[in-house]
């Protein structure tokens, strides 16, 4: 049979593929089918059926009645804003568990309908348990009122995109910098120019081996250290 894979070893049922509508099924050796992927209840039941009837092609016979339900529904949804998760899990112990050091969302549960939502704080919701696909729209309905209690009214800045890091109107790193006084001990001193030319051709005095009087004399570590002392003077 086409699209169909079976392992062992890895696990003990075999796994078939519909390509329209696009679905995966389970099948046991006990004679249960597990139907999953799908995009909604029509064409799970469809997809039931095509793969019975492709049983029925390879020599199996299927029963006559399929007893056919929905045993989870899984929904997803982006309710557009940040959510405080510590604040959810304060209010709502008894309902809502979270612990960001094992998973990064918060699992709130519902008693009615029976759905387990998890809450992501992007403001991603992923709900999963219903049967029918109204609970999914009853669930969130419900608890969509806490996620906007605990809005995050302001998003943290990334450092370096303009934010404003030093208390007081107008701050910012570059405005504070520029704003500041510079200090006189702060100030570079201007050094005397260097002398450039040709080391070899310089000398002793003021005249070089085979060069003119015009030849710069070259400054010695006491004519330096005079020098350098009165531009460090504040």
């Amino acid at each position: 049979c086409r699209n169909t894979e079976f392992t062992p070893r890895r696990f003990a049922a075999v796994i078939m593929r519909l390509r329209e509508p696009r679905a995966t099924a389970l099948l046991f050796s006990s004679g249960r089918m597990v139907v999953t992927g799908t995009k909604s209840s029509h064409n799970s039941s469809l997809a039931t059926k095509k793969f019975a009837y492709i049983l029925e092609r390879v020599g199996f016979q299927p029963q006559s009645y399929i007893d056919f339900k929905v045993q989870n529904i899984v929904g997803t949804v982006d309710v557009g804003f940040p959510i405080r998760l510590e604040g959810v899990v304060y209010a709502h112990p008894t309902f809502s568990s979270y612990e960001p050091e094992l998973f990064p969302g918060l699992i709130y549960r519902l008693v009615q309908p029976r759905v387990v939502l998890l809450i992501f704080v992007s403001g991603k919701v992923v709900i999963t348990g219903a049967k029918k696909e109204e609970d999914l729209v009853e669930g969130l309905r419900k608890v969509y009122p806490v996620m906007l209690e605990f809005r995050k009214a302001t998003v943290s800045p990334v450092p370096g995109e303009g934010s404003n890091f030093v208390a007081g109107e107008g701050g910012g790193v570059a405005a504070a910098a520029a704003a500041a006084p510079v200090r006189p001990h702060c100030q570079v001193p201007t050094l005397p120019p260097i002398v450039t030319g040709n080391v070899a051709s310089l000398g002793k005095g003021g005249r070089g081996r085979g060069g003119n009087k015009e030849t710069p004399r070259v400054r010695r570590g006491k004519d330096l250290n005079n020098t350098f002392e009165g531009h460090l003077e504040v």
